[in-house]
């Protein structure tokens, strides 16, 4: 079986001398894992950085069996913000997400393309806007759809929304998206409120570790 597409890196893993076993997210076959014979040599190393877009060739004796990839660099995302803790911090969270969340081999075009802009857009101003919305769209696409102008709730002349028989405070950044009025408090109370729904309904019933990177991001706007 031989095929080629365009990837996102999500992790990487040491296999045996120079090699590397890499987990990608692609846009026409999902989430794929195969071996890079020489990943780790001098050359190559610096170029798998997790966020980084390639050009994978994949062969594999079928579709249930481990591939074999070669990998050309697209685009250096991550490299730029390495001086950077925060949106490296991000682009390291997002694509844990993608690696712990989504099934093996299947196609999600919408999330790829939302990942892609993301990551294309993590230099703008407003990135943690953008980073929070982002892991709202992902919740909704994995199939927890939540439906804020539907289903507000104003109890005690606050905004609340009901998600698995309990009220929830909607966050302020979410219910303007005003990236002039964002504060620390502001930020890390819309990122609290995504943590509690992928914990809820994505992490703990299917006994998964939440990501350190993305608790980091959290308590840097402590």
């Amino acid at each position: 079986m031989y095929w080629s597409d365009e990837a996102f890196l999500l992790s990487k893993n040491y296999f045996k001398e120079n090699s590397l076993i890499i987990e990608i997210f692609t846009l026409n076959y999902g989430k794929c894992s195969g071996i890079v014979y020489g990943g780790l040599s001098r050359k190559q190393k610096k170029n798998f950085q997790v966020g980084n877009k390639f050009m994978v060739h994949c062969k594999s004796r079928n579709e249930n069996s481990i591939g074999y990839f070669t990998a050309e660099l697209i685009n250096p995302i991550s490299p730029l913000y390495f001086d950077d803790k925060l949106r490296s911090i991000s682009i390291l969270s997002a694509s844990t997400l993608l690696k712990i969340l989504l099934p093996e081999r299947q196609i999600n075009s919408k999330i790829y393309l939302s990942f892609e802009n993301l990551l294309n857009n993590i230099g703008s101003d407003e990135w943690i806007n953008m980073y929070i919305f982002w892991e709202l769209s992902l919740i909704r696409e994995l199939g927890f759809d939540i439906n804020i102008s539907d289903n507000a709730h104003i109890l005690n002349n606050k905004n609340l929304i009901k998600i698995n028989e309990k009220f929830h405070k909607i966050p302020e950044l979410i219910l303007t998206s005003n990236v002039k009025t964002n504060t620390n408090a502001k930020i890390k109370e819309a990122l609290f409120f995504n943590k509690n729904i992928l914990i809820e309904n994505f992490i703990e019933p299917n006994r998964l570790r939440f990501p350190y990177s993305r608790n980091i991001l959290e308590k840097y706007f402590n």
